[in-house]
């Protein structure tokens, strides 16, 4: 291929003889050959393209989704797409020059101030990437805190999490060990906790509600186990508008996901993290702090606070390699919060108990299900049980333009029959109705 001037230019300004001389460090065995790329459309042709590709596609809106597992299906006011969709805050950065981010830095720091009250802890971040790093960093900062190299992790979560939690602690030579559940009602297994606890373990994780729909009935006597290790609580925190608080159980940390609070699915991302801690432990924990202080006309200001725990000022010494956060997604919460208000944001979680509930139980009225699968309070997921493989069912389903539930057997072998379903606000009777006479038909 003949080369421009300007390609020969600068080959000669580099002291190069031909372009391959720049891929010469590159051992031949594991050169591609280039980049089989088509010829370029224009934008109208680019355009027809794409939907064409997308038009295969069939969203929530457009099918009833019992998908959840992590990533949930809820009512996103118009009002918050229209602010976070303002120049001013369209980024996924924290702001570093306070004089010129008022606007955003105030919108973080209401973020912080709606998630601790949520919460019921001292204080909270203005995010992380997603529940999983946040589990992570909660593993390292528990081993900051109480000092030993284990941590007990329940087995009720997910395995998402387990996997990002492992590679973050390999990292600092912490062993995870997993804490079975009670095969009746799906709470931690107090027992297998106690059998498990020795001086080494610094802390113990479980969720409330669970990976399995659960809330945890026991958090007061796992607080009295463990003592001084440090107890971190997963939470979704649309829930907290029903059950108490981690904080009320005496937690260490909490930690969970706000994408229940005005973001999509977004085929699963991204997600924004929540991250709390007790006051005593603010100087360990990782990520973002905006703080409320005064300028030189002493008029109320923000500003990013605490930053000798940062690695872009403490290097190796810093409490986490996180140095930045989901600013986008922290300003979408907080206009959801704002918008649906205290009241608005009860309703909401009420309504997904009742369908949970409902649901619930029209499936375990079927022949040959068993819903809810375990005995026990749930929010807005539950586990259904059948003698019919799950895979067959899914695609039943699917073929009846239903998204199914999230089948359990691959990450818990002992529920190998078993599917997680999920309901909001967002279904309706007739989206139970459907899903229910799909599930009967089935045979």
């Amino acid at each position: 291929m003949a080369l421009s001037e300007c390609s020969l230019e600068m080959l000669q300004y580099l002291k190069l003889k031909s372009v391959e001389e720049l891929f010469s460090d590159i051992p031949p065995s594991v050169r591609t050959g280039g980049l089989r790329l088509p010829d370029g459309l224009t934008e109208l042709e680019l355009t027809r393209e794409l939907e064409a590709m997308m038009s295969v596609n069939r969203t929530a809106s457009q099918q009833p989704t019992f998908l959840g597992a992590g990533v949930y299906h809820h009512f996103i006011p118009a009002a918050v797409k229209t602010i976070v969709m303002r120049s001013e805050f369209i980024t996924s950065y924290t702001p570093y020059q306070p004089e010129i981010s008022q606007g955003m830095l105030q919108a973080l720091f209401e973020y912080q101030s709606f998630m601790t009250e949520l919460t019921g802890m001292d204080v909270v971040n203005c995010s992380m990437y997603d529940a999983s790093s946040a589990l992570g960093e909660a593993v390292l900062m528990s081993h900051r805190i109480s000092g030993g190299s284990k941590f007990l992790i329940s087995r009720a979560v997910s395995p998402e999490k387990k996997l990002v939690a492992r590679t973050y602690a390999r990292g600092a030579d912490i062993q995870l060990t997993e804490v079975g559940y009670d095969p009746a009602t799906g709470s931690v297994d107090i027992n297998d906790l106690k059998s498990k606890l020795d001086p080494d373990v610094s802390g113990f994780y479980y969720e409330s509600p669970n990976f399995l729909g659960l809330i945890e009935p026991q958090a007061d006597e796992i607080r009295s186990l463990l003592g001084t290790k440090t107890m971190v609580v997963g939470v979704n925190p649309m829930a907290l508008a029903l059950i108490r608080p981690p904080a009320d159980h005496d937690a260490d940390i909490v930690i969970g996901d706000a994408q229940v609070f005005g973001s999509a699915m977004n085929l699963g991302g991204p997600m924004i993290g929540l991250f709390g801690c007790k006051m005593d432990h603010v100087r360990k924990m990782p990520g973002r702090l905006i703080g409320l202080t005064v300028d030189a006309d002493n008029r109320r200001s923000y500003c990013m606070t605490l930053q000798t725990r940062e690695q872009n000022i403490r290097r190796g010494k810093a409490t986490s390699n996180i140095c930045t956060n989901e600013a986008l997604l922290a300003v979408a919460s907080a206009a959801y919060l704002s918008v649906v208000g205290k009241s608005g944001l009860r309703d909401i979680a009420v309504k997904n108990v009742e369908h949970a509930y409902l649901l619930a139980n029209r499936i375990g009225a079927l022949k040959g299900f068993r819903a809810p699968h375990f005995k026990g309070t749930h929010f807005n997921e539950f586990v259904v049980t059948s003698d019919i493989d799950p895979k067959r069912i899914h695609e039943d389903l699917l073929s009846k333009g239903i998204h199914g539930g999230f089948p359990l057997g691959k990450d818990f072998p002992e529920l190998k029959n078993s599917v997680l379903y999920a309901t909001t606000e967002m279904h309706t009777k007739g989206d139970h109705d459907r899903l229910v006479n799909a599930l009967e038909a089935v045979r």
